[in-house]
């Protein structure tokens, strides 16, 4: 019984995804939530956000949740969930390898930049959803780094070249690491990404360019106009 009324589901898709995304936010915005009133840490906004959008697409549609072992939220899809406060648009995500700096994550962002406010009169919290960014893992690299890079392979520059780039940039390499990295970039011309990545034991990603940019260029899209 259980799987007949799971199978009644429509199976997620990429496109469902972002309409989904889209519809929840819509959804979310405006609407009173008593259990933020008073609430500060923008970690737990976002938790909330987020699993309340995980239960609007079990409620929808048919998909694999992410779990520790997957390290993203959509395995299925390759897309990972970001919340984030509009005051300082920015969250951190597992660190893999130095040259996800160059060549992106790995995998689609999905982010919801939200404003909230509490009604002290009603002792509710209101969110406001401001945007839904859609990133493809082509454009999820660092803008500096990527921009560096495009500079020096349009001026001819070689390997030694990229290789003192990536010294200067202080990417997480040792020599041979950065004689390798500057060998595949020479191979394989990198996109240039739109998120700002700090090294950390963590990565860092801030988010303002590519709300910025959204729409503007190809690979990051805003969802909710």
């Amino acid at each position: 019984m259980d799987q007949m009324t799971f199978s009644m589901y429509p199976e997620l898709t990429l496109e469902l995804l972002k309409q989904a995304a889209k519809a929840f936010a819509t959804d979310i915005t405006d609407r009173p939530i008593p259990e933020l009133f008073g609430v500060t840490d923008g970690k737990a906004v976002g938790t909330y956000i987020e699993q309340s959008f995980r239960s609007y697409l079990k409620n929808h549609f048919t998909f694999l949740a992410g779990n520790s072992a997957s390290g993203i939220d959509l395995p299925d899809l390759q897309v990972d969930l970001k919340t984030t406060s509009i005051s300082q648009p920015q969250s951190s995500c597992p660190f893999k390898d130095a040259s996800q700096k160059v060549y992106g994550l790995g995998y689609d962002l999905l982010i919801f930049v939200y404003d909230k406010r509490d009604e002290h009169v009603s002792h509710t919290a209101i969110l406001k959803i401001l945007h839904t960014i859609f990133i493809e893992r082509s454009r999820t690299a660092d803008w500096q780094t990527t921009m560096g890079i495009a500079g020096i392979l349009d001026r001819n520059g070689n390997k030694d070249d990229l290789v003192g780039f990536l010294e200067e940039r202080n990417l997480p390499l040792d020599e041979i690491g950065r004689i390798q990295l500057a060998e595949r970039i020479l191979r394989q011309r990198p996109a240039i990404g739109y998120l700002t990545i700090s090294n950390a034991l963590q990565w860092r990603l801030q988010y303002n360019r590519a709300i910025e940019m959204a729409n503007k260029v190809e690979g990051v899209e805003r969802l909710n106009e």
